[in-house]
C-alpha cells in the first residue's frame, strides 16, 4: 500500500469532497461514513473536523461515537475490568447500533435516528433526543474495532498506528486492550477492509492511501 503524505486539513477537505460526492450502493438516502481506530488515534477529532468541513458544504451531519452505544456496565465488565475479549466482542452494543442508527439509515428507513443511547461514565442512559435526519444527510460514526462487524458503511477510513505506536501512544492505564487490537488486525484486516488508511504514527505528520 502506498502512503502520500498529508496534512490534517487538507486530508478533511480531501475526505469531505469525497463524502459529498458518495452515492450509497444499497439505495440508501443517507450516506454512512465510518472513522476507524484506536483510542490513541483520536478518530474523533477526525470525525469532527469532517462534520464541520461538510457543514460549510451544505450537508447536515449525525456524529456518532462508539462509546455512546457501549453497554451499561453490568454488561461490559461481567467478566472483570480487564477482560480483552469482552472489550473486543461485548463492550459496543451492536444491535442498538443497528436499532438507533444504521437501520432507520438504511433503504426504506424513516431517518430517525438516536445519536447517543448511554453514557459508559455515568453508567446510565444519555436520555438523547432523537434526530430525523432529511435524505442527503451523512452518519459519522468514529470509534475502535467498528470495521467488519457487517454495518453498512459507504466510507469506511482506517487511522492506523504500528503497534509501537500504539503501545506508546497509549495511557497506562488503557494498555490491557491492545491485545485486542492485535487481534483487530488479525482477524479483520482493517488495513485491507478500509476504503482509506491514514497512517498516523507522527499525529503532526500523517499520510494517507488514497
Amino acid at each position: 500500500m502506498r502512503f502520500t503524505p498529508v496534512s490534517w486539513p487538507r486530508l478533511t477537505d480531501a475526505l469531505a469532497d469525497r463524502i459529498t460526492a458518495l452515492a450509497p450502493l444499497d439505495g440508501a438516502a443517507w450516506p454512512r461514513v465510518v472513522v476507524d481506530g484506536a483510542p490513541a488515534a483520536r478518530t474523533g477529532e477526525l470525525a469532527d473536523a469532517l462534520a464541520e468541513a461538510l457543514r460549510t458544504r451544505g450537508r447536515r451531519t449525525l456524529r456518532v461515537s462508539a462509546d455512546g452505544f457501549w453497554r451499561p456496565a453490568s454488561v461490559r465488565l461481567e467478566y472483570g475490568h480487564r477482560d480483552v475479549d469482552a472489550y473486543y466482542d461485548l463492550w459496543l452494543d451492536t444491535g442498538a447500533l443497528w436499532r438507533e442508527v444504521f437501520g432507520p439509515l438504511s433503504p426504506g428507513g424513516d431517518g430517525r435516528t438516536l445519536p447517543s443511547l448511554w453514557d459508559p461514565v455515568a453508567d446510565r442512559a444519555t436520555r438523547a433526543p432523537y434526530v430525523t435526519l432529511p435524505p442527503g444527510s451523512v452518519l459519522l460514526l468514529d470509534g475502535p474495532l467498528l470495521l467488519g462487524r457487517g454495518f453498512p458503511v459507504d466510507l469506511g477510513a482506517h487511522l492506523r498506528l504500528s503497534p509501537g505506536a500504539l503501545a506508546r501512544r497509549t495511557p497506562d492505564a488503557d494498555r490491557w486492550t491492545l491485545p485486542a487490537f492485535g487481534r483487530y488486525d488479525e482477524e479483520v484486516d482493517p488495513g485491507a477492509t478500509a476504503d482509506i488508511v491514514v497512517r498516523c504514527d507522527d499525529p503532526r505528520h500523517p499520510a494517507w492511501s488514497q
